[in-house]
């Protein structure tokens, strides 16, 4: 198929017909696909485009992962003369680009970590549920047996089984389930906009810390392996936790004996304003995932980052069966580390991170001129990871329906401009989603205002009613 050609009415309706007659798509409706037909086929900066020729301006960066935006022909290029040399082979050996992205991420971290490979988020997680226990069972003293996580209700960690139980959204969980024992308990989450104990920040003084360690404690510490958490809840509508949590939830594994599990898949590499968002706090993670912004989504490639504290623990004779007892075929892929140095490189040349913090300031003081609209609850975020909550009344904090979040991205899309909505499930479904490509421009980020404002004039009083 020609792509610098004029458009082919014919050839789109054909790749249409054979897409519908063939594909499964995930998430989306497939009688939904029948008349939303969006065929991509380019796409430059923060810019994708269709077929027909319609451009759309991409305000979430994919699924929250083209970092360094879209149309980077160098990467094609490294990746090219990566598999001319070696395409592939497992990662029970060495080789180059592999070994160069564990050494950039170690640095990233500050020193003092090891990086195991992977393909997914999902992956990362799961294979960092497996290094905590496996490091618990290496590791803990008698008559102790930990194998528990402590996560979040709300939280999303992937679409595996373990990570879908480890998450805590009960609508994109209900049916897959029964989804294994009691290794995955859940506590409240630090929404502050919508407090599940009905409290304030700051005279709540933490009840949500106060209520994780209540858990630990109820659960039996000497059960409790690791606690996850993503920094930044990003699925349920970007909830940003006072600045206090995170490191009120790291002393909580030092008390505990727990490793401290931290999610960067989505929050990761520049999007909140610095490399990690863990690192806003101060506190350093016995295990950290990362994915989708380590290759700004060029290749599938993911890693699941330990402390050389924890590293240690697998050391020792092939006999004692310490090693890593997972694999991953895949895992450190040559052509995608490669790919993903040269992303990372990008990153640090262009100062991706700090233009993220200077321009979700912007962003976000966007965002608040339309606090002026009645349906407009609150806005919130950190750097480019941004959510704008619709209410039906700003004093009860009434959510809109699904219906007009939808119509809100649609009539979006309409307009030339690709936003995102939270899948928090009936409690936490309301919000629009923010996460563009760090090399947005600030008259691209004054134009998504701009549909945002003339949305919410036009649609705001039907989501009254």
């Amino acid at each position: 198929m020609s792509l610098t050609n004029a458009p082919d009415p014919e050839i789109r309706k054909a790749v249409v017909k054979q897409d519908l007659e063939n594909v499964l798509h995930p998430i989306v409706q497939h009688t939904a696909l029948e008349k939303n037909q969006m065929v991509v086929v380019g796409a430059q900066g923060s810019t994708v485009r269709d077929y027909d020729g319609t451009e759309y301006l991409d305000a979430m960066a994919g699924l929250w992962c083209v970092n360094i935006g879209y149309g980077r022909t160098e990467l094609a290029d490294i990746a090219a003369e990566q598999m001319q040399q070696i395409a592939y082979y497992p990662h029970t050996a060495m080789n180059f680009p592999a070994a160069r992205l564990a050494e950039q991420m170690n640095g990233l971290m500050g020193g003092g970590y090891h990086t195991y490979f992977v393909n997914s988020g999902s992956e990362a997680n799961e294979a960092g549920f497996k290094i905590a226990r496996q490091y618990q069972r290496h590791e803990q003293k008698p008559g102790a047996f930990r194998y528990k996580t402590i996560s979040r209700y709300y939280a999303y960690h992937g679409t595996t089984l373990s990570t879908l139980a480890a998450g805590g959204m009960g609508e994109r969980k209900g049916k897959f389930e029964p989804l294994g024992g009691n290794e995955f308990v859940h506590v409240a989450a630090p929404t502050c906009y919508r407090c599940p104990f009905g409290l304030e920040y700051p005279t709540c003084e933490l009840a949500c810390v106060t209520n994780m360690e209540s858990t630990i404690q109820g659960e039996g510490p000497d059960s409790i392996a690791e606690i996850l958490i993503e920094p930044i809840m990003s699925g349920v509508g970007i909830a940003v936790p006072p600045d206090e949590y995170l490191p009120a939830v790291a002393k909580l594994c030092e008390k505990y004996g727990a490793l401290l599990h931290v999610d960067e898949v989505i929050n990761g590499f520049g999007r909140t304003g610095k490399m990690f968002a863990h690192q806003h706090y101060g506190v350093k993670p016995d295990i950290m995932a990362v994915a989708k912004g380590i290759v700004s989504a060029y290749l599938p490639i993911a890693a699941t980052v330990v402390k050389n504290e924890v590293f240690n623990s697998f050391l020792g004779e092939e006999a004692a069966m310490r090693q890593v007892m997972q694999v991953n075929t895949y895992g450190g892929h040559p052509a995608a580390a490669a790919v993903a140095v040269r992303n990372i490189e990008i990153m640090q040349e262009e100062k991706l991170a700090e233009r993220a913090a200077e321009n979700g300031k912007y962003f976000m003081d966007g965002l608040k001129t339309l606090l002026k609209h009645a349906v407009v609850g609150d806005v919130r975020g950190k750097g480019l990871l941004l959510g704008l909550e619709l209410v039906k009344d700003k004093k009860t904090k009434e959510q809109v329906s699904s219906a007009h979040v939808g119509a809100m991205v649609a009539f979006c899309k309409r307009q030339g401009v690709i936003i995102g909505r939270s899948g928090g499930g009936s409690r936490h479904s309301n919000t629009l989603t923010f996460s563009p490509p760090l090399v947005i421009t600030r008259s691209e980020i004054d134009r998504i205002i701009d549909v945002l404002d003339r949305g919410l004039t036009e649609l705001g009083p039907q989501m009254q009613a």
